[in-house]
């Protein structure tokens, strides 16, 4: 059984092991710190060659970003670390060394990571807004919830459009045009007239042209 990062304070001054991949890494000539990551939380990983011994201090150093591996270690408490914590490592076996990772600690532009997008939610700076994110959605679930709302989906596909605006995002539906739904209140209509107080939750698109820097879909 292994534990993840985010326990890491119930078990401070314990040993645990942890399973996940390498988000950074940097050596010197005795220790190693790694930036590991779990999809619980980051926390950083001090492999030192006086606890490990040569050979796993040197298959420590082969590790590179994203490489997917197994930590033992104690938990110890460091205010300065991510999340306040570090583990001191005593054990280790790697799964699998990762090459050529596309997307490095250095800074990267806008378009580059977007077309990188399902790599770029691996930083800290992605994972933390969709923790935030879920936060976000689960209050306003947990609000309605409990005062009386019934959540309903509505289409996401229309024949048409909802507010008498051509600018539609177009798909072919077996021969048939279908539109991307630019809004769920029609619908929300017909099912409050069914369940009284509802709300829906389902994604919306707009698609006026943008001269913003990306594009974004937003849910309604």
């Amino acid at each position: 059984m292994h534990q993840y990062v985010r326990q890491f304070a119930q078990w401070e001054g314990k040993e645990v092991t942890v399973k996940g991949w390498v988000a950074n890494i940097r050596d010197s000539k005795t220790n190693i710190f790694i930036v590991f990551r779990d999809g619980s939380g980051f926390a950083q990983c001090v492999v030192s060659l006086d606890t490990v011994g040569e050979t796993l201090f040197e298959l420590a150093k082969s590790l590179t970003q994203e490489s997917s591996l197994r930590l033992s270690g104690t938990v110890v408490k460091d205010e300065k670390q991510i999340g306040g914590y570090e583990m001191h490592v005593n054990d280790l076996e790697v799964y699998q060394i990762a090459t050529e990772y596309p997307i490095t600690p250095k800074d990267h532009g806008v378009k580059f990571l977007s077309d990188n997008r399902h790599l770029w939610l691996r930083s800290q700076r992605q994972w933390a807004i969709m923790r935030i994110r879920n936060e976000i959605i689960m209050s306003i679930h947990t609000y309605f919830q409990d005062h009386g709302f019934i959540q309903m989906d509505s289409p996401i596909f229309t024949g048409n459009a909802v507010e008498g605006t051509s600018d539609l995002f177009e798909t072919d539906f077996f021969g048939q045009p279908a539109f991307l739904a630019q809004s769920g209140q029609l619908y929300g209509e017909a099912m409050a007239m069914a369940q009284g107080k509802i709300y829906t939750f389902g994604p919306t698109f707009r698609a006026e042209k943008s001269d913003t820097r990306g594009i974004c879909l937003n849910s309604g």
